[in-house]
């Protein structure tokens, strides 16, 4: 193998991983996302029952 293939073949496997790492975050800041609005809307149904 000459040296401009093995340079190819590491961008390439650096490439993969960086997009898999984006669409681990991108579904982490998905579910952190989603489990503020549960726990905003959670806090606004108990603050909506002490009042009454």
């Amino acid at each position: 193998m000459t040296a401009k293939t093995v340079t190819v073949i590491a961008a390439l496997l650096a490439t993969m991983v960086s997009l898999t790492s984006c669409g681990n975050t991108i579904r982490g800041i998905g579910k952190d996302t989603a489990n503020t609005v549960n726990a905003t809307q959670d806090a606004g149904r108990r603050v909506d029952r002490a009042a009454r």
